[in-house]
């Protein structure tokens, strides 16, 4: 092994060489290495293959920083500050100090300390060759080095005279950076949701049970929860427009916004007054403006969907069901605003589960799975807290034939009692920002005594799929519980 006189009597005869032929810094060429802001980074000797380290992962002032086999723990993980001038303070993600070089000696060892953005603490990078850095210290002109070569587990690290050699060539690898996390509820008071992911933020409409159809937006879920509402159309002045606006979706079709929306003369759950509408938008923004384009029928009915197959548009929605209860229907639609044909039952509340509170079926929404058409809808009375999702396969090839769906004879999601999560229902479905996820949006109340009014709020979650392409909703999860947030964000 070398020691310390004898690495500095070679160091002194290799200098001019290595000088005259370019291999090693002189303290006057330009240094093109560059780093993210908010980074981390693990740092990979080339000489060794091991990671600078925060040895035996301490977190205080004057602990050593030695090499390690590469693990990518946060003891491993490094973030530059940037000092100005092309000048980095290298801080560790583990204990937030900064890297330090005490004194200006060869061989001292490297430590970390608390950042006072000295020049012991500041560096800047040296090129090397393949995508390969040295860090070179402000205060000394000296290079972090490997003392001696080593390739073992928990090796000094050093400063050396800049010769540029493997042992002073390290690798910036990018780690991936901490995934974005959100808690439910997304809005506190937030029945009937409606979520959309649309080039860079989310959209959330839900029922407001006035006059007002509004929308809050945000470029992360998390933040939807304290995103302002903003009213997007006012029902005011419309023959049905006052003061119950209810269960809003928005579709993109063709280039414009639909957006589907349920309305009544007053404030009730039920009253006879209820019917469907849509409004337009002027563009592409989801948030509009807004014109009203149609009533979607003369009676009684709520929740419009829309329902694609193939080439043709269908309403969905929730109506008296011909005798069967109240009941899901669909019906042509010949554009996005206009239908066409006859109503037909799309199911009725026929399993014993689906009545366990009041006979319905209503809030049929949309779901497609590699090229299977589904339709996930709600069951059971929303006053109650066994409200939950039941779920429709179409097996036949016409969406107008009620024989054509399969309905699953057990629901496919429901309360969870030791999750405190009652009623869970009216749903929708998002993409990921990255499209690589599948997401239900719904609501729940927090307690069974909870009931079919604005304290329901509005949930989110990931879900995956069965062998089949049915989908696989999982357990509905506790409010406050930390989850990741969609991928892509």
């Amino acid at each position: 092994m070398r020691t310390t006189k004898l690495r500095a009597l070679l160091a002194a005869s290799l200098t001019s060489v290595l000088v005259t032929i370019g291999l090693v810094a002189t303290g006057t060429e330009a240094s093109a290495a560059t780093v993210q802001p908010g980074t981390a980074y693990v740092l990979i000797n080339r000489n060794s293959n091991k990671a600078l380290d925060v040895f035996n992962l301490a977190t205080t002032d004057g602990a050593a920083i030695n090499q390690f086999s590469r693990n990518d723990g946060a003891w491993q993980q490094w973030k530059f500050l940037d000092s100005g001038g092309g000048w980095y303070r290298v801080q560790s993600v583990h204990s937030g100090k900064v890297l330090d070089l005490p004194t200006t000696a060869d061989g001292i060892q490297l430590v970390q300390n608390a950042d006072r953005n000295d020049a012991r603490q500041q560096f800047r990078l040296a090129d090397s060759a393949d995508g390969h850095v040295r860090l070179i210290n402000r205060n000394s002109g000296k290079a972090l080095d490997v003392w001696e070569h080593s390739t073992a587990d928990g090796a000094k690290v050093s400063q050396f005279q800049d010769l540029g050699g493997a042992n002073q060539q390290w690798l910036l690898v990018p780690t991936p950076p901490a995934p974005k996390t959100f808690n439910n509820p997304i809005k506190r008071n937030g029945p009937d949701p409606w979520l959309q992911y649309h080039n860079g933020y989310y959209y959330l409409a839900t029922t407001t049970w006035n006059s007002t159809v509004t929308m809050r937006r945000s470029a992360t879920l998390a933040g939807l929860a304290t995103a302002t509402d903003q009213v997007v159309f006012n029902l005011a002045g419309r023959a049905n427009g006052c003061c119950n606006m209810w269960a809003p979706e928005f579709h993109l079709i063709n280039g414009r916004w639909y957006l589907y929306y349920t309305a009544g003369q007053n404030v009730s759950d039920y009253n006879p007054t209820q019917r469907l509408h849509v409004l337009e938008s002027a563009g592409t923004d989801p948030m509009g403006p807004y014109t009203f384009k149609a009533d979607l029928g003369s009676d009684w009915a709520l929740d419009a969907s829309v329902l694609k197959v193939g080439s043709n548009l269908y309403l969905m929605g929730t109506y008296g069901g011909d005798g069967a209860g109240q009941s899901n229907f669909i019906q042509r639609l010949s554009n996005p605003w206009t239908l066409t044909g006859t109503r037909t039952r799309l199911s009725s509340p026929t399993l014993a589960w689906e009545r366990q509170t009041g006979a319905v079926n209503e809030g049929p929404e949309p779901l497609y799975r590699n090229g299977k058409v589904m339709v996930v809808y709600s069951a059971s009375a929303c006053w109650g807290p066994d409200y939950k999702l039941g779920l429709l396969t179409l097996t036949g090839t016409d969406p107008l034939n009620p024989a054509h769906w399969t309905k699953k004879s057990t629901p496919v999601f429901q309360r969870n009692d030791a999750n405190s999560v009652f009623a869970p229902g009216h749903n929708g479905f998002f993409k990921s920002p990255d499209g690589k996820e599948d997401w239900i949006v719904y609501h729940a109340n927090d307690s069974a005594a909870g009931g079919c009014d604005m304290n329901r709020s509005t949930r989110a979650q990931k879900f995956t799929w069965n062998a089949d392409d049915t989908p696989n909703f999982g357990t509905p999860v506790r409010l406050g519980v930390t989850l990741t947030a969609p991928s892509g964000e």
